[in-house]
């Protein structure tokens, strides 16, 4: 039988990638996207794509339940993905701000896996795979908003594999480093909704970093992966008979995660204070 898979973030990237990736294996791919338009799009793709956004409970419960009608109620994996950038320094990050990347991040996340748990136990078996980073741990400057999220995210979902364990459900965290993607362009409104740099006590760090980083861009990272990358893990990560815990892409995130179990925090904190 075809099996099916629910991926979030579908309209650009990493995404879109995986929903091309898993379709072109034999995969029943449900690929939703935040924006009607987006979802019209892929379905011209000829894709199955339910508008779910994860700051709308409505439109998860809603997103789900047309899944589970097309398949009859089943569903073997879901891939969560949909997220986005909030860059600026911790101290001029407004709590507001924060709780609202929270609420696409992280919460809605979470409330989609809680709906899709019970589908998977009724039929004894899935996979939930989880679109980490390699900032869920490690820290980089700038980053903080996005580094919180996905701290929490890796918490929540180790805990989550132990208390599946036995159920048949496989829970997975993709963790990437510098992939090719539109999560940088997505974050400028972000910054500039709620980060007041000029009357920040960095403001010349901003000018001298992170505002040439977000509106310059620049030449590639040479460390750079494209969104495929991420599809070859996915792929593992759902086809394995055994699949790891975390599965690592790009070679920062090797060095990272080597990095932190081997070297003292004051050392890795220069290294990382100089990106």
């Amino acid at each position: 039988m075809q099996k099916s898979i629910l991926i979030t973030g579908c309209s650009s990237g990493i995404g879109h990638d995986a929903a091309q990736g898993l379709r072109a294996r034999g995969w029943r791919v449900f690929a939703s996207c935040r924006k009607a338009g987006d979802c019209d799009r892929l379905r011209a793709q000829g894709f199955d794509s339910p508008r779910i956004d994860y700051t709308e409970p409505a439109s998860i419960g809603a997103g789900l339940a047309e899944v589970l009608d097309a398949t009859g109620g089943t569903l073997d994996a879901l891939f969560n993905n949909g997220a986005h950038g909030f860059p600026g320094a911790v101290e001029d990050i407004p709590t507001d701000g924060l709780r609202q990347i929270f609420e696409t991040n992280f919460f809605g996340w979470h409330e989609l896996t809680r709906q899709t748990i019970p589908v998977m136990r009724a039929q004894g078996h899935g996979r939930i795979v989880q679109n980490s980073s390699i900032l869920g741990f490690v820290a980089f400057p700038w980053r903080g908003a996005y580094v919180a999220t996905k701290y929490a995210l890796e918490g929540l979902t180790d805990t989550l594999r132990l208390e599946l364990q036995g159920s048949g459900i496989s829970v997975v965290l993709i963790e990437p480093g510098p992939i090719t993607s539109r999560l940088r362009q997505n974050a400028i409104p972000w910054f500039e909704r709620f980060i007041d740099w000029k009357n920040s006590s960095l403001r010349a760090k901003y000018e001298a970093s992170l505002l040439r980083r977000l509106y310059e861009g620049g030449e590639t990272d040479r460390f750079e992966l494209p969104p495929s990358a991420v599809t070859a893990k996915l792929i593992r990560a759902l086809e394995s008979a055994r699949p790891r815990a975390r599965y690592y892409v790009t070679t920062p995130t090797y060095v990272a995660g080597y990095g932190r179990r081997l070297l003292p925090a004051r050392a890795i904190d220069r290294i990382l204070s100089r990106i």
